[in-house]
C-alpha cells in the first residue's frame, strides 16, 4: 500500500490525527534519520550515525508521518519497545513525500526541516545502504549505536537538558575506532591492511582513537561560541552560546557543559555543569561522577571563578571563588570564623550552618558567595564571604 498525496494543510492535520488514533500507536519522544558509517571489515557493524535533523519531544506530526510511511512500506513497529531502528527504503521516502506534499515548496532554510530531509533523500540513490531511521518511545537504556548518537545529538544541540538523558550502557554499545576527520575506521581493519596501506601511501592520518567523535564533527556551534581546538570538546557536550573553549588544558566531556557564556581553560568532566558568567581557569578541574564525587554530579553556579589548577569536587553556588592550586572536596576540612560564618549565612538564608569553626566541604556545597583559599600563615583551608564580582570580558563572549 501507499499513502495518497495530501493536497492541503487541513488534510495533513486530519491525516496525522488518524495515524495517532491507530490502535496501539504511541507518540515517539525522539526520532531522526541518520546516515551511518559501517565497518570497513564488518559491514554489519555501525560505527557512527550522522543526524541532519533531531526531533526531541517535538514535531509529532512528522513523527506520525514517518511511522505511517514505515508501516505502508512493509515495516513492523513494536510500539511497546523503548526504541526502533530500521533501514529505510524508496517506498518509505515516496510515502513520506506524498504525506508532506503541502509543505514541499516551503521546505527551505529553517522551515519544515523534516520535509527537507525527505526531499534530499528522494534525490539520493540506494538509500537502503547508508540510511536508517531511529525512533525512541521511551528514554530507556540505549540498545543501538543509532540511539546512542540520537541522544548525544539531543544533548549537544540543547534539545535535552544535561543529565536529562539515559546513556546507561553507551560505552558497551559504541566501538573503539580510529577517527580520521569525520570518518571512523575499524582498528582491526587497519591492522590487517597496515603493510599494504603504508607501502602504497594510503595509511590514514589518525586524529584520535575513541568511542566518541569530537563535538565539531557533528555540531555547528552558535556564532559567538569559540572552540580553539576541536579535540577539546567531545560529542554529547553542551555548549551554551558565548562559551569560549581555549586550547591547552581545557576539556569538556560528554553529558557536561555550560549554561551561558563561560570561559573554559580547564576541565569540565562528565555530568559537570557550569553556570553563566563563570570562569574555569587554566588547568582547573571539575570532578566528574566517576572521579571522586561519590556519584554526586557537580554544578557550578553563575559568575563563579575556579582558579588555575584548582580542583572542585563539590557543587558551588553563585559568586564563588576557588583560589588557584587548591582542592575543595567533599571531605576537605575548612575553617570558617564566626564573623565569616555569619556573613555566609546572611548570603544563604536557607542554609543551616552549625555553630562551629570546622566544616567539611560537603556541608558547604551549593552555597553562594564563598571564597575558598589557603591561610598562608597556618596552611589551613579557610572559607570567607566573597565580595568580589566575577565578570567575563563581554568582547570575548
Amino acid at each position: 500500500m501507499a499513502i495518497d498525496t495530501i493536497s492541503s494543510t487541513e488534510e495533513f492535520k486530519s491525516f496525522v490525527a488518524q495515524v495517532e488514533q491507530m490502535e496501539g500507536y504511541k507518540k515517539p519522544i525522539a526520532f531522526g534519520i541518520a546516515r551511518i558509517d559501517r565497518g570497513q571489515k564488518n559491514a554489519d557493524k555501525v560505527l557512527q550515525a550522522n543526524y541532519a535533523v533531531v526531533n526531541w519531544n517535538e514535531n509529532f506530526g512528522s513523527g506520525a508521518v514517518f511511522i505511517k510511511a514505515l508501516l505502508e512500506a512493509g515495516k513492523k513497529i513494536d510500539f511497546q519497545s523503548s526504541e526502533y531502528v530500521t533501514t529505510i527504503n524508496d517506498e518509505f521516502v515516496t510515502n513520506a513525500m506524498n504525506a508532506f506534499a503541502p509543505y514541499i515548496s516551503e521546505a527551505v532554510g529553517d522551515a519544515h526541516k523534516n520535509v527537507q530531509v525527505i526531499k534530499t533523500l528522494a534525490e539520493i540513490e540506494d538509500i537502503g545502504k547508508d540510511f536508517r531511521i531511529t525512533i525512541l518511545f521511551e528514554d530507556d537504556n540505549p540498545k543501538s549505536v543509532e540511539s546512542v548518537y540520537l541522544k548525544l545529538y539531543a544533548l549537544s544541540l540543547g534539545k535535552a537538558p544535561l543529565r536529562g538523558v539515559n546513556l546507561n550502557g553507551a560505552f558497551g554499545i559504541l566501538s573503539n575506532v580510529a577517527w580520521v576527520g569525520n570518518k571512523p575506521y575499524e582498528l582491526e581493519y587497519l591492522r590487517e591492511n597496515e603493510i599494504e596501506m603504508k607501502l602504497k601511501g594510503t595509511f590514514p592520518n589518525i586524529d584520535s582513537v575513541d568511542k566518541f567523535p569530537r563535538y565539531l564533527q557533528h555540531i555547528i556551534p552558535a556564532d559567538n561560541t569559540r572552540i580553539l581546538d576541536s579535540s577539546k570538546v567531545r560529542m554529547g557536550a553542551q555548549l551554551a552560546a558565548g562559551t569560549t573553549v581555549m586550547p591547552g588544558a581545557s576539556y569538556i566531556n560528554f553529558n557536561a557543559g555550560t549554561l551561558g557564556p563561560v570561559m573554559v581553560e580547564g576541565r569540565i568532566s562528565s555530568s559537570a555543569i557550569v553556570g553563566s558568567g563563570s570562569d574555569v581557569g587554566g588547568g582547573a578541574s571539575i570532578l566528574g561522577v566517576l572521579s571522586g564525587t561519590d556519584g554526586n554530579p557537580i554544578s557550578i553556579g553563575e559568575n563563579t571563578l575556579l582558579g588555575a589548577n584548582s580542583v572542585t569536587g563539590i557543587p558551588l553556588g553563585d559568586g564563588c571563588i576557588v583560589d588557584a592550586g587548591i582542592a575543595v572536596l567533599a571531605g576537605t576540612k575548612i575553617k570558617i570564623t564566626p564573623t565569616q560564618r555569619a556573613k555566609i549565612a546572611a548570603a544563604n538564608p536557607e542554609a543551616n550552618l552549625e555553630d562551629k569553626e570546622i566544616f567539611k566541604g560537603a556541608e558547604l556545597q551549593g552555597l553562594n558567595g564563598i571564597h575558598y583559599r589557603i591561610d598562608s600563615t597556618t596552611g589551613e583551608m579557610i572559607a570567607l564571604r566573597s565580595l568580589r564580582e566575577v565578570k567575563l570580558n563581554e568582547d570575548l563572549h
